[in-house]
């Protein structure tokens, strides 16, 4: 298939494009370059390989035929959300609209990177598809979780109204190589920490939960589901469930670091609870993750001290 990647420059569109590759598929990637890094795609060396900087919230027209959309473009960090708020905004609505239209006007497959915040600061825990979630429209984060859920409106609208063949994933905490040092997300800021002997911040009692997902995982069960039948939300994350004090005094172990803890005032609206019930994607596309949180911390922290943490 020739497939379409939006935010393909970034952390988890990257790492799509090399698996789309190495699938036989061609692939053109649009990103404007906002959180998005060329460094990211540098060593893809294939003639079936297109980059095109673009804002998707642009007019969008791709020369040829296309086959699948994916829709991958958005900050996707704290720190972007307060940096890039009316950009967050665009990119969910008029960007998913452009992308939506392309995917029409070709007749092509659209595939919708959601997110687990559009279950906000849940009050179910592990979250399923079916909940419907608890979000604070107006607070910092709002722009992000409110765009991803305008978004996934969008998209089921496509799919009703012009029987558009859509896809749509909510993605779990996700870590792995090529994520930003600085995007302000728990991992790479622990590890940054870590590797730089700099004490670890850990918000509030660091008694909030997240599930992480290392990126291979995640990235197999998006190809899967874009290769299913589904148009209704699938969540693809990591069940096991931890404490953000038990992760930083994890980074400390494995990074061999000297590194102490400080405890700084929760952020607004930041989530107590974070695991997803991954019951449908087991169900649906035989899918669940295999690497081991260990085995991807070590992965990720020899990432960070060859490229440096900067």
């Amino acid at each position: 298939m020739r497939i379409v990647v939006t935010g393909g420059a970034g952390f988890l569109g990257s790492h799509l494009c090399d698996r789309l590759l190495t699938e036989g598929h061609a692939v053109v990637c649009l990103d404007n370059l906002i959180t998005g890094r060329t460094a990211n795609l540098a060593h893809i060396q294939s003639d079936r390989f297109t980059f095109i900087q673009q804002d998707v919230t642009r007019y969008l027209d791709i020369d040829g035929p296309v086959d699948f959309v994916l829709h991958f473009a958005s900050p996707a960090s704290p720190i972007d959300f307060v940096r890039y708020p009316i950009q967050t905004l665009k990119v969910g609505s008029l960007g998913t609209h452009n992308a939506l239209g392309l995917a029409k006007a070709k007749g092509a497959g659209f595939f919708l990177a959601s997110t687990s915040e559009v279950y906000g600061d849940p009050l179910v825990n592990p979250q399923p598809e079916t909940y419907w979630g608890n979000v604070n429209p107006v607070g910092i984060r709002g722009v992000y979780d409110e765009a991803k859920r305008f978004a996934e409106a969008m998209t089921m609208a496509y799919h009703r109204a012009h029987r558009l063949n859509t896809r749509i994933v909510r993605i779990f905490n996700t870590y792995g190589p090529r994520m930003r040092a600085n995007d302000g997300r728990v991992m790479p800021a622990f590890i940054t920490q870590a590797l730089r002997g700099e004490p670890l911040t850990v918000f509030g009692e660091g008694q909030q939960t997240r599930s992480f997902c290392y990126y291979q995982d995640l990235v197999e069960g998006i190809y899967r589901l874009m290769r299913s039948d589904e148009h209704d939300p699938v969540n693809i994350g990591n069940p096991n469930e931890m404490t953000v004090l038990e992760l930083a005094q994890t980074i400390i172990r494995l990074t061999g670091s000297t590194s102490t803890i400080v405890h700084n005032p929760l952020p607004q609206d930041d989530p107590k609870l974070r695991r997803p019930d991954i019951s449908k994607a087991r169900r649906i596309l035989g899918w669940e993750p295999t690497v081991s949180l260990e085995e991807g911390l070590q992965k990720t922290i020899a990432y960070f001290r060859e490229h440096g943490t900067g």
